[in-house]
């Protein structure tokens, strides 16, 4: 499945022109919310700015995957001011068109995202991104607690999403800690992810898994296309 995925993102244009319909659960709302002007979504190789803003930081030689496998992408975004927003991510190119999809889905929904900033604007450490409540995709780092192995953000698969609001959790430690106020997971407030609503759906349509769902250690933040 994943090859046949991948054989489409490769024939794909580099410009988005259509939403996909997911295949299940619920649907797209068919526009974005009043008010607001229509989403977009561009997907590009990376150009040489980016490039050099990225190499010493987020990407450095021994990273597993070439800069030339990944692909920037520009997003428009509902912020939590209830207005329109333009960000920026960077994942593997084979799931850029996909992600394209997502975050179409999620602006039509009105689902509000703090900010979306490249992680090299926090020197391409994890902690400050966190704890500004961004949401970043590619990093090439180790997993966390790891010496050895590295993150499935190195490979480009991975997103974390309102950080603050989707803590990363252990049962001796909240990451950020701001997320200390979010851990409560009956509170339904925005930004927060649960189970069933429009960011699982819209990630499951892409085969991506939730790491709000792990055992112990969870992950309220995180999406991977393996579940990792």
């Amino acid at each position: 499945m994943r090859r046949s995925f991948a054989l489409l993102l490769l024939v794909a244009s580099l410009t988005t022109t259509a939403p996909v319909e997911a295949k299940d659960g619920p649907g797209n709302t068919g526009g974005p919310p009043r008010g607001l002007p229509p989403f977009a979504g561009t997907v590009s190789k990376i150009d040489r700015a980016t490039r050099e803003m990225m190499i010493g930081n987020s990407w450095h030689p021994g990273c597993p995957v070439p800069l030339r496998d990944l692909r920037l992408l520009r997003l428009t975004y509902v912020g939590f001011d209830g207005r329109a927003h333009h960000g920026q991510l960077v994942v593997h190119r084979w799931y850029a068109e996909g992600f394209v999809h997502v975050f179409r889905r999620l602006y039509e929904e009105g689902f509000p995202i703090r900010r979306m900033r490249l992680v090299d604007h926090y020197d391409a450490d994890d902690d400050r991104s966190m704890a500004a409540d961004n949401t970043s995709a590619f990093n090439c780092r180790l997993r966390a607690g790891s010496s050895t192995e590295w993150s499935q953000h190195a490979y480009g698969r991975a997103i974390d999403v309102n950080t603050v609001e989707n803590p990363f959790v252990t049962p001796t430690h909240v990451s950020p800690p701001a997320g200390v106020a979010y851990v409560d997971r009956t509170q339904q407030l925005p930004g927060m992810i649960h189970l069933h609503d429009e960011v699982w759906w819209a990630f499951r349509a892409i085969g991506w898994e939730w790491g709000g769902r792990w055992q112990g250690t969870i992950d309220y933040q995180h999406f991977s296309a393996n579940g990792r």
